[in-house]
């Protein structure tokens, strides 16, 4: 992975990359349920959801919110900043959970430098706009500004 200065990181603001594409199966929507106590129908229930307006089961808004780390991962080329220790989430200033996300679907994300503040001495504050986007569809699945903080 290549790594670049905190100064480089600031000028990349405004800049976006892209992740590579990734299923959301019925089997991980269903350890997502397991692990949260959501057992919604919609979600774990293939035949009661085949009847509702979105003809089968979808994933849990917050399993989309929670591939943020995967779909990070998965960005060719993303670069780090050098003397990384550790990203902390920092919080969330906004999420949207636009479009369902059907069983079977494949996802990609989508990450928007916004802003990249140092806060104290080896401590930036990284904003991200991050958006899940679906494969065939023109809606994304949600939008979010996200925030970790990068410790050197």
């Amino acid at each position: 992975m290549a790594t670049i200065s905190p100064a480089e990181m600031t000028d990349r603001v405004g800049t976006e990359t892209i992740s590579d594409w990734v299923e959301v199966t019925q089997a991980m929507i269903d350890q997502f349920a397991a692990a949260t106590g959501d057992h919604q129908f919609i979600h774990v229930d293939p035949d009661r959801a085949a009847m509702t307006p979105f003809g089968g089961t979808i994933a849990h808004g917050f399993l989309m919110l929670s591939l943020m780390p995967v779909l990070a991962s998965k960005v060719p080329d993303a670069p780090m900043v050098e003397g990384t220790l550790m990203g902390i989430n920092y919080g969330g200033n906004a999420v949207r959970f636009l479009t369902p996300v059907r069983s079977g679907s494949t996802v990609r994300g989508r990450f928007k430098l916004l802003s990249f503040i140092e806060k104290s001495p080896g401590r930036w504050l990284q904003t991200m706009e991050f958006t899940v986007e679906i494969q065939g569809t023109d809606k994304p699945a949600l939008v979010a500004e996200w925030m970790t903080l990068i410790v050197v």
